[in-house]
């Protein structure tokens, strides 16, 4: 990706800008847990119980959550017009991993997202915030560190 494509950034780049994020939990010997985000209460659990998402599927929702924003700020700052975007994530685990077997990791091997944005724009500006969007995504780049193996099919829905 050239310099080019990206796009300045929306805080002075000279200056730090830290944010602290904050969840308190409470798990009570079982594999539901109750988290308080802000004024919100987020439950994960295990398929067993089904009282919530399990921790994985959040971190998929997480994912696409934080694409999510990501898009927004980046067509604010493109004046890139688009309605809607709809997002699927899907992630294979080998469970082992969570259950102590050596050499089997714990977490996603494979990440596979389909993003389809409802836009008119032109697929050159549609490429420019793909690029952006990538680039910027924490979450994303979350997984990319990790060594999750992430494939993402962009499409541009016209009206």
């Amino acid at each position: 990706m050239s310099e080019t494509d990206l796009l300045e950034p929306s805080v002075d780049p000279t200056k730090k800008a830290l944010g602290i994020r904050r969840v308190s939990a409470r798990n009570e010997a079982s594999t539901r847990s109750v988290m308080m985000v802000r004024d919100h209460i987020v439950v994960t659990d295990e398929k067993g119980t089904n009282t919530g998402p399990t921790p994985l599927e959040m971190t998929l929702s997480s994912l696409l959550g934080c694409e999510g924003v990501i898009i927004n700020r980046c067509a604010e700052a493109m004046s890139f017009d688009y309605s809607a975007v709809d997002m699927d994530a899907d992630g294979e685990v080998d469970q082992r991993g969570s259950r102590g077997v050596q050499g089997v990791r714990p977490y996603f091997n494979w990440v596979k997202m389909r993003i389809r944005v409802h836009t008119d724009e032109t697929e050159e500006r549609f490429q420019r915030l793909i690029k952006n969007v990538e680039y910027r995504c924490p979450v994303l780049n979350l997984f990319k560190s990790a060594d999750v193996d992430v494939d993402i099919r962009w499409e541009r829905v016209t009206s």
